[in-house]
C-alpha cells in the first residue's frame, strides 16, 4: 500500500533535505551539511517543568543542528542541577527578572518558551526584543488577539516565530497528511481526531483558568484541531460544540470534556474530542475510497495505525529531536521550516476560540 523510497524522498523535501541521525536520512548528506555548517545553533529553555526536563533536554543532546546553551527559572537549586548535568556556563543562566540581558548573549540563537500559557505572550515578544527567534509551545496564546500581537511583534523584531508543533516532523501522521492533501483515496469525506487523559494533581495550573485559559481544549485537544486541518490541507468555516462535565469541583474553572464538529470547504466533516476524564486517542481519515487510522496518533513515543487494514509501521522517531532540528536547519539555510510558524498557531487558536462561543451560545459559529 505504501512505498517507502517515496515517502522517504517525500519527508526529506519537507524538510528541506535536512539530514538529519535517523534511518530516513543519509548520513552522507549530514556530512555535507556539518562540513559547511559546523556551528549549531544555541537553544534557551524557559521553564525547566516535566516537558523541558524529560523531552526537550534529552531530545538535545541528540540534535545535529542545534544543542541546549541556557536555561531560564526561578528556582536556584533547578538551575544549579540543569548547569551540572548539561554542563551550562554560568552566564547562560537567566532567571525571569533577568531574563532581557540574554540579548547581548551570543550563544543564544532561539529561546524556546515552556511555561504556563498565560506566559506565552510575554516571553515570546521579550525574546523576540531581546533578538533571538522564539519557538513557543503549544497553545500558542490564551487566545486568538494575544497570537496575533505575538505574530506582530516578532516580525517588527525581524525575527521568527514558530510552534512546538512536532508532530509535523512525525512519519506516520506526515503519511496521514500525504493521503488526505492528496487525495490518494479520493475526497476525504470525514474525520475523527481524538485527544484525552486522566488528569492528577488538582492544584497543577492546567486547572487553573488564569494561567491555562482552559482546560483539555486548550492542552490536548488542540492536537485534534491540528489533525483534522492537516488531513485536509484546509482550514474549517463552521464549528458546533458541545461541553461535559462529570466532576465539576476539579473542573470548576475548566473545560473537562468536549466534543466539536468541524466543516470544511471540500465538504469534509470532522467530529472531534478532548477530555480530562479518561485515554482517547485517534486520528482516522476517511476518504472516498479507502482509511487512515492512527492510534496512538499523537504521542511522544509510539505511534502507530493502518492504511486499508494493512499496518502503518514507519521507523518511530525522537520527534522533539526533528522538530527542533527542522527548524535549525531552516534558520541556518533560509530554507522555509514545515507548517509550524506563528501563523499556524493563530489558526488554531481562531478555532478554539471558536469552539468556545460554540459551547457558550449552543449555536453554530462561522469563522
Amino acid at each position: 500500500m505504501i512505498d517507502r523510497r517515496n515517502f522517504s524522498k517525500t519527508f526529506m523535501a519537507t524538510l528541506g533535505s535536512v539530514a538529519i541521525s535517523n534511518p530516513l536520512f543519509s548520513k552522507e548528506l549530514l556530512y555535507d551539511f556539518k562540513k559547511s555548517n559546523p556551528k549549531k545553533l544555541g537553544i534557551a529553555l524557559v521553564g525547566l517543568g516535566n516537558y523541558s526536563k524529560n523531552q526537550l533536554a534529552p531530545a538535545l543532546e541528540k540534535t545535529e543542528f542545534c544543542e541546549l546553551k541556557g536555561i531560564v527559572t526561578g528556582t536556584p537549586s533547578k538551575a544549579k542541577t540543569w548547569q551540572a548535568k548539561y554542563n551550562l556556563s554560568e552566564k547562560n543562566i537567566y532567571n525571569y527578572e533577568n531574563f532581557d540581558s540574554i540579548a547581548s548573549n551570543p550563544d543564544i540563537d532561539i529561546v524556546y518558551i515552556v511555561l504556563p500559557n498565560s506566559m506565552h505572550k510575554e516571553y515570546t515578544i521579550r525574546a523576540a526584543k531581546a533578538g533571538k527567534h522564539v519557538i513557543c509551545e503549544k497553545p500558542m496564546a490564551m487566545n486568538s488577539i494575544e497570537a496575533e500581537e505575538m505574530i506582530s511583534e516578532v516580525a517588527k523584531a525581524g525575527k521568527k516565530l514558530f510552534i512546538g508543533y512536532r508532530l509535523h516532523y512525525e512519519p506516520h501522521n506526515i503519511e496521514a497528511m500525504r493521503i488526505g492533501q492528496n487525495q490518494v483515496f479520493g475526497k476525504v469525506k470525514i474525520l475523527n481526531c481524538s485527544f484525552g487523559f486522566r488528569i492528577g494533581d488538582p492544584t497543577q495550573w492546567r486547572l487553573k483558568y488564569s494561567l491555562a485559559g482552559g482546560g483539555a481544549l486548550m492542552d490536548v485537544g488542540i492536537y485534534a484541531i491540528q489533525a483534522a486541518r492537516y488531513s485536509t490541507g484546509e482550514m474549517p468555516f463552521a464549528i458546533t460544540a458541545q461541553e461535559y462535565k462529570t466532576d465539576k469541583v476539579k473542573f470548576s474553572e475548566v473545560d473537562e470534556t468536549i466534543f466539536w464538529q468541524m466543516e470544511f470547504p471540500s465538504g469534509a466533516v470532522a467530529s472531534c474530542i478532548t477530555t480530562y476524564a479518561s485515554y482517547i486517542e485517534r486520528l482516522y481519515l476517511s476518504s472516498e475510497r479507502g482509511f487512515v487510522d492512527l492510534s496512538p496518533a499523537y504521542s511522544y513515543g509510539s505511534i502507530g495505525g493502518q492504511v486499508r487494514r494493512k499496518p502503518l509501521d514507519f521507523t518511530q522517531v525522537n520527534q522533539q529531536q526533528l522538530h527542533m532540528d527542522g527548524i535549525s536547519y531552516s534558520l541556518q539555510t533560509g530554507t522555509k521550516a514545515k507548517n509550524i510558524y506563528g501563523d499556524e498557531g493563530l489558526k488554531d487558536m481562531n478555532i478554539i476560540d471558536a469552539i468556545y462561543k460554540a459551547v457558550a451560545t449552543g449555536e453554530k459559529v462561522i469563522i
